[in-house]
C-alpha cells in the first residue's frame, strides 16, 4: 500500500508509540491527584505542555490540552465570544474546515466571510476594507478564522498580515494551524495572532488529542465545564498517555522540518508528469503551498471514481476533507477559488509526510496515470 494521505491523519510516529506506552505503564494514574501515582502522571502531561509551547515559541502556560483540533476552535471561537458576552461578530474565510465553520455558526453571533483570491489566498484588500469600515458600536469586536495552511490545496495563508490588520482595528485573530504544525515554522509571537488551534495526529501523534495556544490576556472563557483542570478552561481529565504522544511528536516534527521541505522537490516532479501525460491542473501551483501536498483535477473524471480506483490499485487519497462522513463532494474550498463545477468535482489530494519516500511520489503517479489511461479508453469505446 502507498499512503498519500498524511493530511488526512499521519501513521504514528515510533516514538511517540513509545512516549505513549510508558504512560501507560504509570498505571491507573490520574494528574489531578496528589498523591505519588498522581504526580508522576501531572509530570508527564508538563513535559508535554513545555513541549508543545517550545515547539510554537510560546510559554508552556498557555497551552491547553483539547481532544483535537476540532475541539481547540471551538474553544478558541465560542470561548472568545463568551468572554466578550456576545459583542462581536466573526471572519470566517471561504476556504475555513468545518470545525471552524461549524464552530462559528454556533457562537451566538453574526458570521461574515473573508473571501479569497482565485490563488487560494485571502483577500488582504477586501479585508482591510472591511475594517475600516468597521462600525464597532453596532457589530462588536472583529473576530477573524483564518487557517495557517488549507487542508485541501496545501495553500499557505497570509496569517501574519491578516493578523496585523486585525490587531490595528482593534480585532482578534483565531488561527488554524493544524495542518501547519510541523510542516512549516509556527512561531506564535511572529504569526501576531490571538489563538492557535493545534493538533497531535496531523504531525505523527495519536489522535484524539490537540491543544489551544492563546495569548495571554486574549478573551477566553469556557465552554465546558466540570472539574476545573486545564485552568478552568477545559475540564475533565487529561489524556496522559495521548498528551505524552502529542509531545514527542510535535519535537520530532519541529526537528524534521528540513526533511519536510525536501519532499516539495519530489511533489513538483509528480506533479509536472501528471501535467504533461495526464493533462491535470494543478491546483494552487503558483501559491506558496506544504511542500507536501498536491491537490489536482482532471475535468470530467469525477473525484470519487479516482479515489475508488487508485484504492484498488493500492494507493490511499483523498478528495476534499477526510472529516465529512467518508463522503466524496464537491470541493467548496475550490468553488471559493473560482474554479468551475467540472474542476471542482475532480480534484484529488495527495499528501505526503514525515515517512514518505521518493519513490512513493513516482508510485502515486505510476498509479494514477494508469487508472486516468484506463477510464479514458472506456469513454472513448
Amino acid at each position: 500500500m502507498i499512503y498519500a494521505d498524511y493530511n488526512a491523519t499521519a501513521p504514528l510516529r515510533p516514538e511517540a508509540r513509545a512516549a505513549m506506552l510508558a504512560a501507560l505503564d504509570l498505571g491507573a494514574t490520574n494528574p489531578s491527584s496528589v498523591h505519588k501515582a498522581g504526580r508522576a502522571a501531572r509530570a508527564v502531561v508538563e513535559k508535554a505542555r513545555a513541549e508543545v509551547g517550545a515547539a510554537i515559541g510560546s510559554r508552556a502556560e498557555d497551552i491547553v490540552f483539547t481532544s483535537g483540533g476540532t475541539e481547540s476552535l471551538a474553544l478558541a471561537i465560542q470561548g472568545a465570544v463568551a468572554a466578550l458576552d456576545g459583542a462581536a461578530t466573526l471572519i470566517v474565510s471561504a476556504i475555513e474546515h468545518d470545525a471552524a465553520t461549524k464552530a462559528a455558526a454556533h457562537a451566538g453571533v453574526p458570521v461574515e466571510t473573508a473571501y479569497v483570491l482565485p490563488s487560494g489566498q485571502v483577500d488582504l484588500d477586501d479585508l482591510k476594507a472591511r475594517l475600516t469600515a468597521w462600525d464597532r458600536s453596532l457589530k462588536g469586536t472583529p473576530i477573524i478564522v483564518l487557517m495557517l495552511a488549507n487542508n485541501e490545496t496545501g495553500i499557505l495563508q497570509p496569517v501574519q498580515e491578516a493578523a496585523a490588520l486585525m490587531r490595528e482595528a482593534g480585532g482578534l485573530t483565531v488561527c488554524d494551524a493544524v495542518q501547519g504544525l510541523g510542516k512549516v515554522p509556527v512561531n506564535a509571537a511572529l504569526l501576531g495572532v490571538d489563538y492557535i488551534a493545534l493538533s497531535a495526529h496531523k504531525i505523527g501523534g495519536p489522535q484524539g488529542v490537540g491543544a489551544l495556544w492563546h495569548r495571554a490576556g486574549a478573551p477566553l472563557k469556557a465552554v465546558q465545564y466540570g472539574g476545573g483542570q486545564e485552568r478552568g478552561l477545559r475540564s475533565g481529565t487529561e489524556n496522559v498517555a495521548g498528551i505524552a504522544g502529542f509531545g514527542v511528536a510535535v519535537s520530532k516534527s519541529v526537528q524534521d522540518l528540513p526533511r519536510y521541505a525536501a519532499l516539495g522537490a519530489h511533489r513538483d516532479a509528480m506533479e509536472a508528469r501528471l501535467k504533461s501525460e495526464g493533462g491535470v491542473t494543478v491546483i494552487g501551483e503558483g501559491s506558496p503551498r506544504l511542500a507536501g501536498v498536491s491537490c489536482f483535477a482532471r475535468a470530467g473524471f469525477r473525484a470519487e471514481t479516482q479515489v475508488m480506483a487508485l484504492d484498488l490499485a493500492g494507493v490511499c487519497v483523498s478528495a476534499g476533507s477526510a472529516c465529512s462522513s467518508g463522503k466524496v463532494k464537491r470541493s467548496l474550498v475550490l468553488m471559493a477559488m473560482g474554479a468551475d463545477d467540472a474542476l471542482a468535482e475532480s480534484a484529488i489530494r495527495t499528501s505526503f509526510g514525515w515517512n514518505s519516500q521518493p519513490e512513493d511520489f513516482r508510485n502515486v503517479a505510476d498509479a494514477w496515470l494508469q487508472v486516468n489511461q484506463r477510464a479514458s479508453s472506456k469513454l472513448g469505446a
